[in-house]
């Protein structure tokens, strides 16, 4: 497939689940994909989604406190940046995703009318990527 048609991935990494968001392969819009655990099948899985989609890029959300400063996470993700790279030689772009997982919240809500599906964690997270990596679409 040409360069033109591939896809971004989006990944808001989380200690648990790692959410995934793509773009459509025109770079239009982001949709939230799937959650993934955080355990020793993550970069199997990850291969999987990157040679099925046809990944060009990742962006990857970056944890940042209200005020900027790191988090205890953000250097966990910085060195996640570091692995996803040398294992998929792919450009990895950090992106600050502090109000992500509220504007992904307030989606669901908006979207998903059973409250027992509102509560499933997964869907935060798929979102939160698909918030993530829209922002950086929008910034093309």
């Amino acid at each position: 497939m040409s360069d033109q048609y591939k896809r971004i991935l989006a990944i808001d990494y989380g200690k648990k689940r790692i959410g995934l968001a793509l773009s459509d392969p025109l770079l239009t819009f982001a949709y939230a994909f799937r959650t993934i655990p955080n355990d020793s099948n993550l970069y199997d899985e990850l291969a999987e989604v990157i040679q099925e989609k046809e990944v060009s890029k990742i962006i990857l959300g970056l944890p940042l406190k209200e005020s900027g400063e790191s988090y205890d996470l953000t250097g966990t993700v910085k060195k996640f940046k570091e692995t996803l790279e040398k294992k998929f030689s792919l450009e990895v772009i950090l992106k600050d995703e502090r109000y992500s997982s509220s504007i992904a919240q307030d989606m669901i809500i908006e979207s998903v009318t059973k409250k027992k599906k509102r509560k499933d964690k997964g869907a935060l997270d798929r979102n939160a990527a698909a918030v993530i990596l829209q922002d950086y679409l929008n910034e093309l």
